[in-house]
């Protein structure tokens, strides 16, 4: 009689059926979110997961290269381009390159044949396994070595200068040459001068968020001496966001506290009793 193998549950089995579908979600988020820094923290779930993902596998090169370079450097970078361009800047849907989409659904497709190659082989074939592979090699970091540094190190070299060369041609195409002298601050001060002489702008700094309001928060408008908000007291980014509060809702929560009080004053006097 042949005995009953209960297939063994492994930590790798198990951080992937746990993480797999968090990546499709992230991932479906990523595509769908309509705010670009939504879509940049769902890209970070992606990555993050993914890294477990290789630190489960036996890889723990590929973990800490997931976890520094890409999670801690490559998606920051996106953050900070974001927060440079501006969260509430609409993007043109204007095609500038023709045939851009149908080259993307393409590469799309493409992309999509070799990952069905790659799980099919990895299903189908006979892998070693990375197990194997990393006693051959002495371990994952020392195999990762010998391949970067022995058999591609023509094309890790060439790979280096090339990212070296896009960075500085990125720069040279991002400067802008200055087309005039540049401005003093005694020319600033002409200038707002100006703009209140013939605009009525106020040449003093904007006013601070939370002025005579309930508190100081960022996102709560400053009150106007008529007790109105004044909407320059609060960023552009916040204001497209909703966060611009009515005079109604900040005044009542005072006039709630009044009435509360109202009935404890001495109608003559107007002292608490």
């Amino acid at each position: 009689m042949t005995p009953l193998l209960v297939p063994l549950v492994t930590g790798a089995a198990v951080a992937f059926w746990l993480l797999a579908p968090v990546m499709i979600l992230g991932a479906l988020g990523m595509v769908l979110s309509r705010k670009p820094v939504h879509s940049a923290l769902c890209l970070a779930t992606v990555m993050i997961s993914l890294a477990v993902q290789y630190a489960a596998q036996a890889a723990p090169f590929l973990f800490a290269v997931q976890i520094i370079v890409y999670t801690g450097a490559i998606l920051m970078l996106f953050l900070f381009v974001l927060m440079l361009v501006g969260v509430d800047t609409a993007d043109s849907m204007v095609e500038t390159i023709k045939g851009q989409r149908a080259l993307a659904v393409l590469a799309g497709l493409g992309f999509g044949g070799l990952l069905v190659f790659a799980v099919g082989n990895g299903i189908v074939g006979d892998p070693l396994g990375l197990g194997t592979v990393n006693e051959e090699n002495g371990g994952n970091v020392q195999g990762l070595a010998a391949l970067l540094f022995n058999r591609y190190v023509l094309a890790f070299e060439a790979t280096s200068a090339l990212l070296i060369t896009a960075a500085v041609g990125a720069m040279v195409l991002a400067h802008r040459e200055r087309l005039g002298p540049k401005r003093t601050q005694a020319d600033l001060v002409l200038d707002r001068m100006q703009r209140y002489k013939q605009l009525g702008e106020h040449p003093g700094p904007l006013p601070t968020p939370g002025v005579f309001a309930r508190h100081n928060s960022v996102d709560t408008p400053a009150l106007l001496p008529d007790g109105s908000v004044s909407e320059r007291s609060v960023s552009a980014t916040l204001r497209s966001r909703g966060a611009i509060l009515s005079t109604d809702d900040l005044v009542r929560p005072i006039d709630r506290t009044v009435q509360a009080i109202a009935p404890d004053r001495n109608d003559e006097t107007g002292e608490v009793r």
